[in-house]
């Protein structure tokens, strides 16, 4: 786990974090999987910290793990955290931060507002809060904590009741967040009430423990999710009561999906690691979410390198995006047909070594390079392209469906027999060569070409569905051609 030991100072890594000028996070709970949406706020967060960088603006992306729900934070979801982020190619600066390492720092916080007066002790019995709650209930409203312990002396304090702290809010004014995405956005100061900072049991709130630790990060820039506005304003308040500035915040519209209902798992709303065994490439990934909310001209196909120098706030749209997986699937289908050649004929290597076993060919990943420029194109996915490549990647000898086996019958046994001497005796084995050969067979022998190229394709891959027969004969080389009919020739 890359945690940084953290005990009760700032967040520097060797460098003089103070002169930088931009600083994002990523501060997501390690109570499951890397949830899409969060990939969405991650990339936002990595691509405005690198454009800033690229433009000499500083620019630092740092990750932290708030891990203080200890009941639902798994080492498993961190560890899906930090392998998400590095499969999307989102690599944050220095280590990790875990926050429940830092309560020592919290409380200290905590206690340095109660001294000076922006905070309170509250020793409102359970017996008083339920009364709050029932009133709020037969009311029609949300619990609101009536401020009965704001300026009450600590002496009237009852026996046996560990008191929670609250922060001593404003009542009067307002709380205003001019939003880089939102625009400015106020609320009431009267309609918020003294949040607890510290529960009875001398643990920190999330709100706390949030502000302190964007402040100790040196964070400049909040982008999170819209469904985070409204905590937004009660954590100004703890900057404002401690005289710390406060940090820019951008809140970005949640996804939906189609239906435009909030995005579940029915829409697509899965972890990252499920993406990727569906066989979507990181680089899809991320264009695809970025074109989930931000937009440049009517530009879709968005590389990595010009995502970096586009990226801006201001363009990010204030309506919710809707998820689509049809638009996912196709641009993987491009982002597949772009990617090179060796390096996928490499990364196919384990996937279809796990699938086929010892019925994998020593040389198939030289084969399997040399028939992905005809493979890519019938290929959305991952998943795709290795079942596509098992063609090339068996062994002899070829293990036939119950299709290709049918049409392996008297007759095309004897077609293919008369072919396999032509064959041989070919001195140029290229496309257009072979297919002369063929087409010269079928013509002498009064066949049609599907009577030949049929057979030929059961014969050479075990299955009915190829690309076009001639690439396949070119791409396998004359060796293993021949020998592929001479497997089924002999089997007969």
């Amino acid at each position: 786990m890359r945690f940084l030991s953290a005990g009760t100072g700032l967040f520097h890594d060797g460098d003089d974090t103070q002169t930088m000028t931009v600083i994002t996070r990523f501060a997501p709970s390690p109570t499951g999987f890397l949830h899409i949406g969060g990939a969405r706020t991650a990339l936002f967060n990595w691509l405005f910290a690198m454009h800033r960088q690229r433009h000499g603006e500083g620019g630092k992306f740092l990750l932290r793990i708030e891990d203080t729900d200890r009941k639902r934070s798994t080492q498993e979801a961190v560890d899906a955290i930090f392998d998400g982020l590095s499969w999307l190619g989102l690599e944050w600066d220095g280590d990790a931060i875990s926050q429940f390492s830092r309560v020592e720092r919290h409380k200290e916080v905590v206690e340095a507002m109660l001294a000076a007066g922006h905070a309170y002790k509250c020793y409102c019995t359970p017996e008083e809060l339920q009364e709050m709650r029932d009133q709020a209930k037969a009311e029609g409203r949300r619990m609101f904590y009536d401020g009965r312990w704001r300026d009450r002396d600590p002496g009237d304090a009852p026996a046996g009741i560990d008191p929670v702290i609250r922060l001593k809010a404003p009542r009067d004014g307002e709380t205003v967040i001019q939003d880089r995405v939102q625009g400015r956005v106020a609320v009431a100061n009267d309609t918020l009430d003294d949040m607890v900072l510290l529960r009875a049991d001398g643990t920190p709130t999330y709100m706390l423990a949030v502000v302190v630790d964007d402040h100790d990060m040196d964070i400049t820039h909040v982008i999170r999710g819209d469904d985070h506005l409204t905590n937004a304003f009660r954590q100004i308040q703890i900057f404002n009561a401690m005289g710390w500035e406060t940090p820019e915040f951008a809140h970005i519209p949640l996804i939906h999906g189609p239906d435009g209902a909030k995005l579940s798992k029915r829409h697509g709303a899965l972890g990252v690691d499920a993406y990727r065994d569906m066989g979507f490439l990181p680089e899809a990934i991320c264009n695809y979410l970025l074109r989930l909310g931000w937009s440049h001209g009517d530009d879709e196909i968005i590389a990595r390198d010009q995502a970096i120098e586009w990226f801006e706030l201001d363009a990010v749209n204030k309506g919710a995006a809707r998820f689509d997986m049809d638009k996912l699937t196709a641009l993987n289908a491009h982002y597949i047909q772009q990617a090179d050649d060796t390096a996928m004929a490499r990364d196919l290597m384990p996937k279809l070594a796990e699938k086929l076993g010892d019925a994998m060919a020593a040389n198939a990943e030289e084969r399997v390079r040399m028939g992905l420029p005809g493979l890519k194109p019938r290929a959305k996915t991952i998943l795709d392209l290795i079942e596509k490549s098992e063609i090339y990647a068996r062994a002899r000898p070829l293990e036939m469906d119950d299709k290709a086996r049918a049409l392996l019958d008297n007759d095309a046994q004897q077609c293919l027999q008369g072919l396999r001497s032509g064959l041989e005796k070919l001195d140029n084995w290229s496309e257009d060569a072979l297919e002369a050969r063929v087409r010269e067979f079928a013509e002498d022998a009064g066949i049609k070409m599907g009577q030949v190229a049929q057979p030929l394709r059961a014969a050479l891959t075990g299955t009915t569905a190829s690309p076009g027969i001639f690439e396949v004969l070119a791409v396998l080389g004359r060796d293993e051609a021949l020998g592929r009919l001479d497997d089924v020739l002999q089997a007969s």
